[in-house]
């Protein structure tokens, strides 16, 4: 959902930043000194990451990876980014608003957000060492595609028909369970 509207003029701290995020109604990115508001979600959005996220929690319910939805940013350098879903395996960290370390990171495509999604996050999401995986999902048409370091951050696409294998947590899904009740002209013409 991190469709950049409006970078902030001048340069701010990360401190700053982290601060002014605590009493946002509005969420914002970070990339080096400037705040990048962000834009709203649509209801196609809203529902590919809530299914992800319902999924990865009844999976991991009782083990010790912990699903997050897009309230929990990412710390990459001097970035910071809110992606749609991850979950986290390793939860030794010393913040309660970030984290540095997410095992599995999934971000929902828009038009506003795909170049930003497709280039300067996924290069800094595979960064982070303890990145397993990177899900990029299409929300106006069906795909999904799955970067796993264990195969080099080569994309895997999947579509209707398929099933999705998150390795990272050894949980697979279909891909009609990640667009169940997703209305795009893709899925009507499915159904």
């Amino acid at each position: 959902m991190s469709a950049n509207l409006k970078a902030k003029e001048t340069w701010i701290s990360e401190e700053e930043y982290l601060a002014g995020e605590l009493i946002s109604d509005i969420r914002h990115e970070y990339m080096d000194g400037a705040v990048y508001a962000m834009a709203g979600a649509s209801r196609n959005h809203e529902k590919i990451a809530g299914n992800v996220y319902r999924h990865f929690g009844n999976h991991l319910q009782n083990k010790p990876c912990i699903p997050y939805a897009s309230n929990l940013k990412i710390k990459v350098g001097n970035q910071f980014f809110y992606p749609d879903a991850m979950v986290i395996c390793d939860e030794q960290t010393a913040n309660d608003y970030y984290t540095e370390a997410p095992t599995l990171i999934v971000e929902v495509l828009s038009k506003s957000s795909r170049r930003m999604d497709e280039t300067t996050k996924r290069n800094a999401y595979q960064s982070l060492p303890s990145l397993q995986e990177y899900v990029l999902i299409e929300q106006d048409f069906v795909d999904v595609e799955v970067c796993r370091k264990s195969a080099g951050w080569v994309s895997q696409h999947y579509f209707w028909g398929d099933t999705v294998c998150f390795e990272a947590i050894g949980l697979t899904l279909t891909v009609a369970e990640i667009y169940e009740r997703v209305d795009n002209d893709e899925v009507r013409g499915l159904g």
